[in-house]
């Protein structure tokens, strides 16, 4: 009895778990583009990034840019450039200004780099992070 007791209350445990990963992963307004980055910190475009508080912006990757944010040299951020609230147009890429990214489609949509949260305007999803690790002077961004 106290066997089937457990089995039941770890499927009831199971069952009732609710994952917001699935919510970030299946943005319907957000194509899966395949991402694999290496970047080198030593090379001169990508010197910001070795300080904290700078970011970089690459628009070659990702399906409108990413932007890579230095938290404090151990920690990075690395988000999707566009809008994880509007269908990919024109207007949903988004502008960088400062430690937030803007939404072009004049609705207010703002969000923050370090986080990725919404900080202002409407929508349910916040911005589409990539994996990002330092590993020496190599940032490698991936998904």
């Amino acid at each position: 009895m106290p066997k089937n007791l457990l089995f039941f209350a770890f499927s009831l445990l199971l069952l009732s778990c609710s994952n917001d990963d699935n919510l970030r992963n299946h943005n319907p307004n957000l194509i899966d583009q395949r991402v694999s980055i290496q970047l080198d910190l030593n090379l001169p475009q990508y010197n910001n990034l070795q300080f904290p508080g700078n970011s970089f912006v690459t628009y070659n990757y990702g399906i409108n840019g990413i932007v890579i944010f230095n938290v404090n040299n151990s920690v990075y951020t690395a988000f999707e450039m566009s809008d994880p609230n509007h269908p990919l147009t024109d207007c949903s890429t988004l502008e960088l200004n400062g430690t937030e990214v803007t939404c072009q489609c004049n609705d207010g949509n703002k969000y923050t780099i370090i986080t990725g949260q919404q900080v202002a305007g409407t929508g349910q999803y916040s911005l589409k992070p990539y994996r990002i690790e330092r590993r020496g002077t190599i940032l490698e961004i991936s998904n």
